[in-house]
């Protein structure tokens, strides 16, 4: 028997400093039945790989072209300057871009930060990636601004990283391409996930059965059936009732005390009589 339809599967594209696992594991208890690749790509590369339908959907950095393209932000991270262990910066708990500015510092060709002017001086020649320009300042040539997460990327036990106030962050966003028809139930699935849905609120997700809300109705007409002759038995007056004939009316028509004995106090222990 040859089955017509193909098994759906989802392909997730990701740049490098972003790490999907906690979107990925939650997918994979949602949707068990649907496997997720993910597709590892440059920050530069990952537009075309959407619009090409190499991916469903992308972990990407802005500014992209967003030329039928839709997309998400989720988040903007700290930058930092990347330097030797052994520098100036390194004794210091953050800088601002005015602090670099006698640094050479270097400017990656696939670096994503919206500068309107990289600080620092520029190097003669920009390296090809970022991970070219960590290994350049290991090497003691120039420093690096970069993502926070890039710089944890590329770590190194000779380098380090400070915070850089007033440098552009770096945002990620979730994009996708935007079919005529509107966007797939996929990837609303994904879409759902990263902002946080619960299962119950998901798009597409099924209302509760039917039957559990007919089994709610059963028991609350029940538990009322319950209480309507408990109110009638065992009224207020019923045990008002019970009492008013009970011990204190018997004990006083028949002159027992209701402690015991056959009388009351006068008569069982009156003064002795006085002899004449």
């Amino acid at each position: 028997m040859t089955c017509s339809e193909e098994t759906p599967s989802f392909r997730l594209a990701y740049v490098p400093g972003v790490t999907p696992a906690k979107w990925v594991r939650v997918w994979n208890e949602r949707l068990p039945d649907v496997p997720l690749t993910l597709v590892g790509v440059s920050a530069a590369e990952a537009p075309d790989m959407l619009r090409d339908g190499g991916a469903d959907a992308g972990l990407v950095r802005l500014p992209i072209d967003r030329t039928a393209l839709s997309a998400i932000p989720l988040y903007t991270e700290t930058t930092v300057v990347v330097v030797p262990k052994d520098h100036l910066v390194a004794a210091v708990d953050e800088v601002t871009t005015a602090d670099l500015a006698d640094e050479l510092v270097l400017h990656p060709l696939d670096d994503t930060l919206d500068w309107e002017r990289p600080p620092g001086r520029p190097a003669n020649e920009r390296p090809a990636t970022t991970a070219d320009a960590v290994a350049l300042v290991a090497a003691g040539i120039g420093l690096l601004v970069v993502p926070q997460s890039l710089a944890r990327l590329h770590h190194r036990k000779d380098l380090t990283y400070r915070p850089v106030t007033d440098a552009p962050g770096s945002s990620v966003a979730l994009s996708w391409l935007e079919l005529e028809d509107g966007t797939t139930d996929l990837v609303e699935e994904f879409i759902g996930i990263v902002r946080g849905r619960t299962v119950n609120s998901t798009r597409g997700r099924a209302k509760p059965p039917a039957q559990d809300r007919s089994a709610k109705d059963k028991r609350a007409e029940t538990g009322g059936a319950r209480r309507k002759p408990a109110a009638g038995g065992r009224s207020a007056t019923g045990r008002t009732a019970g009492r008013s004939t009970g011990k204190k009316t018997d004990g006083r028509s028949t002159g027992k005390n209701p402690r015991g004995g056959s009388g009351g106090r006068s008569a069982g222990r009156g003064k002795p009589r006085r002899r004449s």
